[in-house]
């Protein structure tokens, strides 16, 4: 028998094997029809858009009929929900608590992503002992359930923590008591804390990612860690930094229930999760306003995510391949 006979042997004998299951379910979602994919698109954006219809009906109009029904009605379209919702006659409104929201999800934005980039660079580039399980331990935090943290959290915010020694009866204070209880701050280190480690495990995979030569030219031309940080690390990061930054804003300006627990019954920092679902009032009399409100809070995360939206896919699948 020929080497060539043996070769065509080989590869009808590997063809007839079974593929792998994983191969198959990959050759099955790829060979799904485009059409299909907008089908699901249009279906996906059918409840935006029958909000967006109802929050321009009066409360008669969607008590009375669907939303399909809208251009038939005598009142459509009317902006007296959103005037009602941005500009009540009695009350602050949902003006003051989108600047909660918008004061809430910034700050808790911005502070993750300046401590987990500082941390990324140092597990991905410096070498010192213990960075192994270090970094380990920080991304088994991602498993630490968040309803759990909560009452500790507000107990350590109000009342700070302390510990008696035993045998000694010594009591020392590992968190001070800052009053931070029904305030602003609160929500903004419990968020920085739930972010820390997904944040740091993204930038890590893509900081760990970029060439190795970069670090040994800066090196050699005597740049320090800090320098290395701020002039090449960070450049070459904004793909994935703008990625986090979507994630973390649009997580922080939807939170309803972090806000609830932290802010409690200061209505003066209530965000606009927590006021959108009081807006129906006692016995839902005004349950009408409720897509007006929602549809404004929306928008918000909107602009952000198509203004970022480029960086996405990039900032994702970051550190996935090598090579």
């Amino acid at each position: 028998m020929t080497a060539t006979s043996e070769r065509a042997t080989a590869t009808r004998s590997r063809s007839a094997e079974p593929r792998p299951l994983g191969n198959r379910i990959y050759g099955f979602l790829r060979s799904i029809p485009t059409w299909f994919l907008w089908i699901l698109v249009i279906l996906w954006t059918v409840p935006t858009f029958s909000l967006f219809v109802n929050s321009l009906r009066t409360r008669d109009a969607q008590r009375g009929s669907g939303f399909w029904n809208a251009f038939s009605d005598e009142t459509f379209p009317t902006l007296d929900n959103y005037q009602d919702v941005l500009f009540p006659e009695v009350g602050a409104g949902l003006g003051n608590a989108l600047l909660n929201s918008a004061s809430i999800a910034i700050v808790a934005t911005i502070i993750p992503i300046a401590i987990a980039a500082f941390a990324a660079y140092a597990f991905a580039w410096i070498d010192f002992r213990g960075r192994e399980w270090l970094f380990i331990g920080t991304v088994a935090l991602l498993a630490v359930p968040t309803q759990v943290s909560l009452i500790p959290l507000l107990s350590a915010y109000s009342t700070g923590v302390r510990w008696t020694i035993p045998i000694v009866e010594r009591t020392i204070t590992l968190f001070p008591d800052l009053d931070l209880s029904g305030q602003i701050p609160s929500v903004w280190l419990t968020h920085t804390g739930f972010a820390m480690p997904f944040a740091i495990f993204l930038l890590h995979n893509y900081i760990a990612g970029l060439p190795k030569d970069l670090f040994e030219s800066a090196a050699i031309d005597g740049a320090d860690h800090f320098k290395v940080f701020w002039r090449l690390v960070l450049p070459l990061s904004v793909p994935v930094l703008a990625a986090f930054a979507i994630f973390q804003f649009l997580w922080t300006w939807n939170d309803y229930l972090i806000a609830l627990t932290m802010i409690g019954g200061n209505r003066e920092a209530l965000p606009a999760t927590i006021v959108v679902a009081s807006l129906a009032g006692e016995f839902g009399a005004q349950e009408h306003l409720l897509t007006s409100g929602a549809f404004v809070i929306t928008l918000f995360p909107l602009i952000v995510f198509f203004a970022l939206q480029r960086f996405f896919v990039r900032g994702i699948t970051a550190g996935s391949v090598k090579g």
